[in-house]
C-alpha cells in the first residue's frame, strides 16, 4: 500500500471536506432562497467554500504566525461585507459567515487535531446544513422553563463540580465531596435524557416504549404511571403489565451502566451476571405478555412524569446520598454484615439510586460480597414496591403476571444475596 506524504493527505483531506461542506451549503442557499423571491447565489458556492479552505491549508504551512492571520483577517473582512449586502438584501443568516470561517481553519484542524475532533466537526457542520427544518422545529418546540434548568445543570458541572475538593467527607472515609456531585450529575443526565426522549422524542410513546423510556429515568415512577392510566384507561390494559415489567429490565441496566460510569469495576463485574440474567429474562417475560397481547390496542396516553433534572431534585438526591452513607456506617460499624442487609431492604422500598452509589463509594466494615448482597436486596425490595403500586394504582387483576413476576424477581435476588 502506497503511503501518500503527510503533506499531501493534508491537502486532498482539505480539499475533500470543504467540498462535501461545499455541496451542503449550496443545498442549504437554495432552500432557503425556495421560500424568497429567487435572486442571485451570492457567497457560499461549493468552489469558493473549497477554494477557502485551501488557503488556509496554504498559509498554515508557509507559516503557522503571520501569513495565516493576515489571511483570517482579509477573509473576516471579505466575509464581513458580504453579511452587509446579504442583510440588505432580507437574508441575515450568519451560517454561511460562519461555514466560511469553518472552512479557512480546516487545514490546521486536519493537520494538527485528532481524527476524531475533525470528524466530530464535520458531522456537526452537515448536521447543522442538512437538518434545517427539523432544527427549527425541534427550537420552536422547545419550552422555555426545559432550557432554563439544563443551563442551571450545566452550570452545577461546569461550574461547581470543578470546585468541589477531592478529600473526604468527615467520618465518611472512601467519599468525597467530588463523589456525591459526579453521581448526582451522573443519574440526573441520564434520566434526563430518557425524560427528553419520552416527551420530545416520542411524546405519543406506545405502552411497551413508555415502559423501556421511563424505566431509564425512575423504574417505580413508570409503573406507578402505568398503573394510573390502567385505571384511568381499562380498554388499553393489554400491553400494561409487559410496559410494567420493561421498566424493571430497564432499572437494571441503568444501575449497571451508573456503576459502570462511577468506575465501580469490581461491583459491576459482580454485578453483570445476576442483574444481566434478571434484565435478559424479563425481557422474554414481557415479550411472550406481549405476544400474548397482540392484536390489543397498544396506545396507552400514559402522561409523561415530571423533569428529573429540577435543582431541588438534585440537591435531595445529594442530601440522601450523605444521609446513607452515614446510616450505612453506623449500621456496618455497630451490626456488620446483617444490619447492612436489614438497612438493605428497607431502604429499597424508597429511593435505591442514592443509597447503592453511597454503599459503593464508601468504606465499609464489611466485605465486597456483603456490598453486592445489599444491592441486590435493595433492588429486590424495590421490585415488592413496585408490584404492590403496579395493583394499588391500577386495581386491575390483568397487571397480576407483572406484579407476580416482579416478585419473582425479588425472590431471586434474595435467594443470590443470601445464597
Amino acid at each position: 500500500m502506497i503511503a501518500l506524504p503527510p503533506l499531501l493527505a493534508g491537502f486532498l483531506g482539505t480539499v475533500g471536506l470543504a467540498f462535501i461542506i461545499g455541496l451542503e451549503l449550496h443545498a442549504y442557499r437554495r432552500r432557503g432562497e425556495a421560500a424568497l423571491e429567487p435572486r442571485a447565489q451570492g457567497f457560499g458556492t461549493t468552489r469558493t467554500i473549497t477554494l477557502i479552505a485551501s488557503l488556509g491549508f496554504v498559509l498554515w504551512v508557509i507559516a503557522p504566525v503571520t501569513p495565516f492571520c493576515v489571511g483570517l483577517g482579509v477573509l473576516g473582512l471579505a466575509l464581513m461585507l458580504d453579511y452587509r449586502k446579504r442583510v440588505r438584501a432580507g437574508d441575515a443568516s450568519l451560517v454561511p459567515t460562519v461555514i466560511g470561517l469553518i472552512a479557512y481553519a480546516l487545514g490546521p484542524l486536519i493537520l494538527t487535531a485528532p481524527l476524531a475532533v475533525i470528524a466530530a466537526l464535520a458531522v456537526l457542520v452537515l448536521l447543522v446544513l442538512g437538518e434545517q427544518v427539523q432544527i427549527r422545529r425541534f427550537s420552536d418546540a422547545f419550552p422555555t422553563e426545559e432550557g432554563v434548568t439544563l443551563a442551571k445543570f450545566l452550570v452545577l458541572a461546569g461550574l461547581v463540580y470543578p470546585l468541589l475538593p477531592s478529600t473526604s467527607v468527615p467520618h465518611l472515609a472512601g467519599i468525597t465531596w467530588a463523589k456525591i456531585w459526579a453521581a448526582v450529575l451522573v443519574i440526573s443526565g441520564i434520566s434526563y435524557l430518557g425524560y427528553l426522549a419520552h416527551r420530545y422524542l416520542f411524546p405519543r410513546a406506545g405502552t411497551l416504549l413508555t415502559g423501556v423510556l421511563g424505566g431509564l429515568y425512575s423504574s417505580t415512577a413508570a409503573t406507578v404511571v402505568l398503573a394510573r392510566s390502567v385505571r384511568a384507561e381499562p380498554q388499553a390494559v393489554a400491553f400494561a403489565p409487559a410496559a410494567v415489567i420493561i421498566a424493571t429490565a430497564m432499572m437494571y441496566a441503568r444501575l449497571l451502566a451508573l456503576i459502570v460510569l462511577l468506575g465501580h469495576m469490581d461491583a459491576a463485574l459482580a454485578l453483570t451476571l445476576p442483574f444481566g440474567g434478571l434484565f435478559v429474562a424479563s425481557l422474554a417475560v414481557a415479550g411472550a405478555l406481549a405476544w400474548r397481547a397482540r392484536g390489543a390496542q397498544t396506545r396507552m396516553h400514559a402522561p409523561v412524569s415530571s423533569n428529573p433534572l429540577d435543582l431541588p431534585v438534585a440537591f435531595l438526591f445529594a442530601a440522601l446520598f450523605l444521609l446513607f452513607a452515614a446510616v450505612t456506617q453506623f449500621v456496618t460499624a455497630h451490626f456488620g454484615a446483617a444490619g447492612l442487609h436489614i438497612l438493605s431492604f428497607a431502604v429499597g422500598f424508597s429511593d435505591i439510586d442514592p443509597f447503592i452509589l453511597s454503599l459503593l463509594d464508601g468504606r465499609f466494615s464489611v466485605s465486597a460480597g456483603a456490598v453486592t448482597g445489599a444491592v441486590l436486596i435493595a433492588s429486590a425490595s424495590n421490585n415488592l414496591l413496585k408490584a404492590v403500586y403496579a395493583m394499588l394504582f391500577s386495581r386491575n387483576r390483568q397487571m397480576l403476571p407483572a406484579a407476580g413476576w416482579l416478585c419473582v424477581t425479588a425472590a431471586i435476588s434474595f435467594a443470590l444475596a443470601l445464597g
